[in-house]
């Protein structure tokens, strides 16, 4: 059973784009990222899974929604990936098999190496996926990351019953 997701950020929550604003005189990124993937990661979460960010690149938007959607291991600005999955699945006791990875471009393939199960969005670099286990059908930033959720519950009746749960209840 996966119990920890590990997200890139850029090309996989969101499409890969940085917009830049200007305001008197000041620059602001702008990042978009998909309400559905925020639903399935909010759902896995009170499912009692684990998620971690892991991007090469610092944002505030990125930190703002992290904390929006209750995700609290956060790694911004990281070169080595490979050492932040590595450290994140032994601190949470985890086996590689219990791990699932998305990542979209060649610096995410560190964190491939760590996890039992790779995705990699359909707009992904064309190496990474060739090393994934599965080339979703959805973009980065448009439902690539609930895909991948939805893909992992749907694989155990069990997991599918509490996920639909949540809706179901509501």
């Amino acid at each position: 059973m996966i119990k920890l997701l590990l997200l890139d950020v850029d090309g996989t929550l969101t499409d890969g784009k940085i917009i830049f604003l200007e305001s008197e005189g000041r620059a602001y990124e702008g990042k978009s990222f998909n309400i559905q993937d925020g639903l399935g990661i909010v759902t896995w979460l009170k499912m009692g899974r684990e998620i971690a960010i892991i991007s090469g690149r610092e944002s505030k938007s990125v930190q703002m929604r992290a904390k929006d959607l209750g995700i609290t291991r956060v790694f911004m600005g990281v070169g080595d990936k490979s050492n932040i999955a590595r450290n994140i699945i032994s601190g949470l006791g985890l086996k590689k098999e219990e791990v699932a990875c998305i990542g979209d471009d060649l610096n995410d393939l560190g964190m491939f190496k760590e996890a039992g199960l790779r995705f990699a969005p359909s707009s992904a670099n064309a190496y990474l996926k060739q090393k994934a286990d599965f080339v979703l059908n959805h973009a980065g930033g448009d439902g690539a990351v609930r895909e991948m959720i939805d893909f992992i519950i749907n694989k155990s009746q069990d997991d599918l019953k509490e996920f639909l749960s949540f809706y179901e209840a509501h």
